[in-house]
């Protein structure tokens, strides 16, 4: 499928979901994460769930990072330029809701993209080689690009992988893990 059709079909396959099916499928995520190789980084990105987008709750993963005592990183976007700004979260760091539903750190100690170990990534659908859909606009593609080039980059979904994407473009950048309710997937890494 191309991915404007995937990215219509899993917006409404998540609309569907009530919030406690929510609560569920993203503890049982949760879980699945802790079986991850991934436990001995220290920089871990999340993001803040988008409530009304229907997204993931990462709030259970947030209580393991933090129950690991993992130094936890979260970003504010700039909508012009397409780039995120990354902050260390600590108990001091305030939140605030922008104009696109995304809760984002006021300030705080900035942490830069290569420092981040392990970046939890959010999708809309995502295929069996590890290929991704987002919402369209690129943030996390130009964000992963200037990362290490070891980073882990997990993906976060309700739902099972589309066997291929039809329309991945060559600056798309995979995923190393896909996480879902019942199956955590690996991918091999592209050979260049």
């Amino acid at each position: 499928m191309l991915k404007k059709d995937l990215r219509a079909k899993y917006k409404a396959l998540r609309q569907q979901l009530s919030s406690d099916e929510i609560d569920n499928l993203s503890l049982a995520i949760a879980n699945r994460i802790l079986q991850l190789n991934i436990w001995d980084k220290t920089y871990f990105h999340l993001f803040l769930t988008i409530e009304e987008h229907k997204e993931v709750a990462t709030e259970f993963i947030l209580q393991i990072l933090a129950g690991k005592d993992k130094e936890i990183v979260v970003s504010k976007s700039n909508f012009e330029t397409l780039e995120m700004t990354h902050y260390l979260m600590t108990d001091n760091t305030k939140f605030q809701k922008n104009k696109h539903h995304i809760y984002e750190p006021v300030d705080g100690i900035e942490v830069p993209n290569t420092k981040i170990e392990v970046v939890f990534v959010p999708l809309l659908a995502f295929d069996k080689q590890g290929n991704r859909v987002g919402y369209g606009k690129g943030f996390y593609d130009l964000f992963l690009s200037k990362c290490s080039e070891d980073v882990i980059k997990v993906g976060l979904s309700f739902f099972e992988a589309e066997d291929s994407i039809e329309d991945v473009f060559e600056n798309d950048i995979r995923l190393d893990f896909c996480s879902t309710p019942t199956t955590n997937y690996a991918f091999p890494k592209k050979s260049s």
